[in-house]
């Protein structure tokens, strides 16, 4: 605060600017400030200058200290790189106002407008490292005391407008609000420039302005002339966020954050939140800043179940209306989540207002994103040049769930403004865009992991930011289109490609081609005979051969003596899926009726681009060399053994016989299965569950009973489906290989969260989305507390307490809940508790702190470990920016034992708290990249989906034309057929990459299930054996049991992982060769 004995007025300006918390407050007070300084805003670094003369008591200094610190690096060159250009920023949003305070900063003059008059938002954003150092720079703690304390790592967005709004001002940035920009209006004749299209009724000093840089940061829904977006496009994703009133009191202090927390990987959490409140959810994230801001991704078929959405549209615009939500419905769905995910502590949660009075909750899609082909233009007329550079959301949307909007478009805002100080300095035109497309190429790789670690020393020049840089990644010949004489086309969106990104193994050519390849690869079998790709293979001889070759002791000649054509077929079928990957696209009885000679070379058309490298040399096949999705071989041998698993667990029960330990049967073992011996005659695959087969040859779904074109099928456990139908019977989730089971009893397919336990069919929890025996959000079934979920699920909370609730599903009132948690109870041995809420950042720091020291205490390596971290942090200038730190997340009492212990014992007790902040802040990075690494991939599934959808529509169309009976031109058929075959390889292609998704995915639910047995073996372990029940003992050794499977199937996988790592080793050489 200003000193009390001072009387200059300046002095309560400038204070009540520092302080202001209202857009219209800061520009009040700021004009307030010129006035009584008498200045006029808006002009330039001359003018931060004058401000900092005349205002230079204590409290001033300190932010003149770290603005002047940014000023004097060398990029700068004393705010004279820039002097001579005139600059216009479009958007006053985050990365709108940091470019025009990096270009303020380059001396140029910048004038930036808004169509908005307030900020209102509350939603918060997640900050890099990086980010926050800037921030820092800039004299944040200065506008905004809380910011970033302790282990915080986010800030609302109206926060970080205001505090960018500021020091925009006082650097010089001339801003008009209420100002619409609607277009450029190109120079009339030579001598003059280019100026903005402005509504409504722009001043004239405004209208008049000439500039000759166009920096656009308006938002994803608005990119200037001549820009290409392109739309990035998966599967319906709705988002939801949420905003609650933060009263600051202790007991919401003590509320631990979710960085995030995802359904990939922590299932148990969210079936906990579906049976206690009827919500479904794929992910959820929890921060704590001006208010407690909380976002979501919800399923539709919740929201529609739950009345949120009043009716089904295919449009996302028409679904998500103001006309098809439901307010109401809403708010209950979003404080139900809410108060499950902090397990009602923050107590009663009352919704922060909006820009309009309303509560502050609102569902947005983010099925589709749009990216900019590139990030600058040139355009010229009459001379004049005019350079037009895109930041922020109209650069490229930002993916919600990854956190990285805010970092990487601050990055976006320094190669902007980089690219201007090029271009101010005279470069060329084409190489000051080929610089700036080359660094658009890094903007999407950057991580915080593969940035330059010392954060001190980032700056405006791109070197200082990204180790990897390449400045003629972009050639000046490849950005010739983007220098125009004149924009001449409007903004185009065109669909990305979503394709694997891997380049096209052995793409077939022709059918003759494929013909031939077959005929090498079967020569020299007895019997066997391929002339065509009908009737050649109507035996099951060949396609046996070609098994033979590709895998060396499978279906050898001598084994098919006496052997039908069609269970020869069915073999060959079978072992292609089972030892090769190769799926199949057609059954047995149409391979040896001749039926579908389409499917039939669609099917050879995946061996041929899968092995078409492999020589036709007699000899084994090395595992190397297979063309295959290894992944894909991996997955359906863990589906197989899930399979077995459960039948087992269902016979053994059904016969009252005692579960014993399986470590074989429940890893998913990457070995062959017994080969059948010569001289044994083969037990023919059971055709019984073969899907209907039309009598025109033509496969029809086993679940919807229509027709399956090609590129539509999808086979599982023998029969054919489309993947649409292939869904969850509760969730309506695409199923993928060990990610879903068949019940028994109903015979319908569900993911693992929603597979009924054998025997409890009768809860309605385990019925379809159309059960009425859900909970619906409402005040009388919300949890009251962290015992509140009554669903038993496997692995989550430690020792079960005395007053845990029986498995059964009851609808308690509040005083019932009350008596019966008094009640002592003796646990059933059968049950298990419930699931813990999302890994904490103290569990996550425990780990950490586990990681630094040997035992509990004993350091592995000197305290300097915990220091080279805290190094990365930067150490407040001054005591009064601490002034305001709240109380960080608790940590567990033996944790905060351990550190002191060895803070003690290494003499460096002073050093304890900075140690405290530094690791629950490397455990908030470690939850988060967790979190970003889940959605990621989701979010790639996700596209994967959608391709695959447009692939199978398209190649419904190309299979009918070939279908046809017209007399079409034989040429023309050939054209259909590679077509068709190009799109079979694009699909397996896609599908390849799925599964090496699904084996990520895999490595992550593992390690979260292995987590979570752990803390509950734990529980009961360190419990006294005294004390322990039998049921105790019991429950311990069940649990033991899965904590060993679960260790050996993350064994399983990471011998895969090493296996393939080794086989593309081998490979290699042979690649290059």
């Amino acid at each position: 605060m200003a000193s009390p004995t001072s009387t200059n007025p300046a002095h309560a300006h400038f204070e009540s600017f520092l302080q202001a918390q209202l857009c219209q407050n800061v520009l009040s007070s700021f004009q307030g400030l010129c006035q009584a300084l008498e200045l006029e805003p808006g002009g330039g670094l001359p003018q931060y200058h004058k401000i900092k003369a005349q205002l230079n008591y204590w409290s001033a200094k300190s932010l003149w200290a770290k603005l002047d610190k940014r000023a004097s690096q060398a990029v700068y060159q004393q705010g004279q790189a820039c002097t001579n250009t005139k600059c216009l920023v479009v958007g006053a949003g985050p990365c709108g106002l940091r470019a025009a305070v990096e270009l303020a900063l380059l001396g140029a003059r910048v004038v930036l407008v808004e169509k908005r008059t307030k900020f209102s938002r509350h939603n918060v954003l997640h900050l890099w490292p990086f980010t926050i150092h800037d921030l820092r720079a800039l004299g944040a703690k200065k506008f905004y005391g809380r910011f970033c304390t302790g282990t915080l790592d986010h800030v609302s967005i109206r926060q970080l407008q205001l505090l960018l709004l500021k020091v925009a001002l006082l650097l010089g940035v001339e801003i008009h609000w209420g100002v619409t920009f609607t277009g450029l209006q190109p120079p009339p004749k030579k001598g003059s420039g280019w100026r903005a299209q402005l509504q409504p009724n722009p001043p004239a000093q405004l209208a008049n302005y000439e500039f000759d840089v166009l920096i656009s940061a308006a938002g994803g829904k608005f990119v200037p002339e001549g820009f290409t977006v392109r739309e990035m496009r998966g599967k319906l994703a709705i988002g939801i966020t949420v905003n609650f009133v933060n009263r600051r009191t202790v007991e919401e202090t003590q509320v631990p954050e979710i960085s995030g927390v995802a359904r990939i990987y922590n299932q148990s959490f969210f079936q906990s939140l579906l049976k206690a409140t009827g919500i479904d959810l794929e992910n959820i994230v929890y921060y704590k800043d001006d208010t407690h801001y909380f976002v979501m991704t919800a399923k539709k078929q919740c929201l529609l179940r739950l009345g949120v959405l009043r009716q089904d549209w295919p449009e996302t615009e028409r679904l998500l209306s103001n006309a098809n939500v439901v307010p109401e419905a809403l708010q209950r769905f979003a404080q139900a989540a809410a108060e499950f995910a902090t397990q009602g502590k923050l107590g009663k949660l009352e919704f922060a207002q909006d820009a309009r009075g309303r509560p502050d909750v609102s569902a947005f899609d983010f099925t589709s994103m749009m990216r900019a082909d590139s990030s600058a233009r040139v355009q010229e007329k009459h001379g004049a040049r005019l350079l037009l550079g895109l930041v922020g959301d109209c650069l490229v949307e930002p993916f919600w769930p990854l956190g990285t909007g805010v970092a990487r478009g601050f990055l976006a805002a320094f190669d902007a403004a980089w690219m201007v100080k090029r271009w101010a300095e005279g470069a060329e035109p084409l190489e000051v865009l080929a610089e700036r497309e080359s660094l658009y190429q890094l903007l999407s790789q950057t991580s915080p992991e593969n940035m330059h670690r010392n954060l001190a020393q980032y700056g405006l020049d791109p070197a200082t930011r990204y180790p990897n840089l390449n400045f003629r990644a972009v050639s000046s010949n490849q950005v010739r289109d983007l220098y125009d004489v004149m924009a001449k086309e409007p903004v185009q969106r065109k669909k990305d490609s979503t394709d694997s990104g891997k380049p096209d193994r052995g793409s077939v050519g022709t059918q003759e081609e494929l013909l031939r390849w077959c005929q090498e690869q079967t020569a020299g079998y007895p019997g066997v005979h391929v002339t065509n790709l009908s009737s050649s293979w109507a035996d099951g001889r060949a396609l046996c051969a070609l098994v033979n070759r590709l895998r060396p002791g499978l279906l050898e000649p001598s084994e098919l003596q006496g052997v039908g054509a069609l269970e020869a077929t069915g073999w060959a079928l079978k072992m292609a899926e089972h030892e090769l990957g190769i799926t199949p696209v057609l059954s047995a009885q149409a391979v040896v009726a001749g039926s579908d000679p389409l499917g039939l070379i669609a099917y050879l058309s995946h061996f041929h681009s899968a092995f078409k490298s492999t020589s036709h040399s007699p000899g084994p096949v090395s595992q190397g060399a297979l063309g295959t999705s290894s992944a894909v071989l991996f997955l359906g041998k863990l589906q197989r053994t899930l399979q077995r698993s459960r039948a087992q667990e269902n016979g053994e029960d059904a016969g009252g016989k005692k579960p014993r330990l399986e470590v074989e049967a429940e890893s998913p073992s990457t070995e062959e299965p017994p080969v059948p011996e010569a001289g044994v005659p083969l037990t023919p695959p059971s055709h019984s569950q073969e899907g209907p087969v039309q009598a025109g040859g033509e496969e029809l779904c086993a679940l919807c009973g229509e027709r399956l074109y090609i590129l539509e099928r999808l086979c599982a456990d023998g029969r054919f489906y489309h993947r649409s139908c292939f869904c969850c019977h509760v969730c309506e989730a695409t199923l993928w290989p060990g990610s879903y089971g068949q019940h028994p009893e109903d015979g319908h397919f569900y993911c693992l969260q929603h597979l009924p336990q054998p025997g409890h069919t009768e809860d309605g929890n385990d019925r379809g989305p159309e059960s009425q025996d859900r909970p619906i959000p409402g005040e009388k079934n919300m949890p009251s507390g962290p015992s509140t979920p009554t669903a038993p699920q496997e692995g989550a909370s430690p020792v079960p307490g005395p007053n845990q609730p029986i498995r059964r599903l009851i609808r308690l009132s509040s005083p019932e809940r009350e008596r019966l948690s008094s009640l002592t109870l003796t646990p059933d041995p059968e049950m298990e508790p419930p699931p813990k809420p999302p890994r904490s950042c103290s569990a996550l720091a425990r780990q950490a702190l586990e990681g630094s020291f040997l035992g509990w205490g004993v350091p592995i390596q000197s305290p300097q470990v915990l220091m080279d971290m805290e190094k990365e942090e930067e150490n407040p200038s001054s005591s009064e920016e601490e002034e305001e730190e709240e109380e960080d997340v608790p940590l567990d009492s033996d944790m905060e034992q351990a550190l002191l212990t060895f803070a003690k014992n290494s003499g460096t007790l002073d050093k304890y708290p900075t140690w405290r902040r530094t690791l629950l802040r490397r455990a908030k990075e470690e939850e988060m990249k967790r979190f970003c690494k889940a959605q990621s991939i989701q979010r790639r599934l996700n596209e994967i989906e959608a391709a695959l959808r447009e692939l199978e529509a398209e190649g419904m169309k190309v299979e009918l034309a070939l279908r046809d009976q017209s007399s079409s031109p034989e040429e023309q058929k050939a054209l259909w057929l590679k077509q068709l075959l190009h799109l079979v390889e694009k699909k397996n292609s896609l599908v390849a990459e799925e599964a090496e998704l699904m084996i990520k995915v895999q490595e992550l639910s593992l390690e979260e299930k292995q987590w979570q047995l752990d803390q509950e073996l734990r529980g009961y372990i360190n419990r006294e054996e005294s004390l322990k029940t039998a049921a105790d003992r019991q429950v311990e050794e069940r649990i033991l049991k899965k904590l060993v499977s679960v260790v050996n199937q993350r064994d399983a996988l990471i011998r895969f992982q090493e296996e393939c790592r080794l086989s593309e080793l081998a490979s290699g050489p042979e690649a290059q060769g």
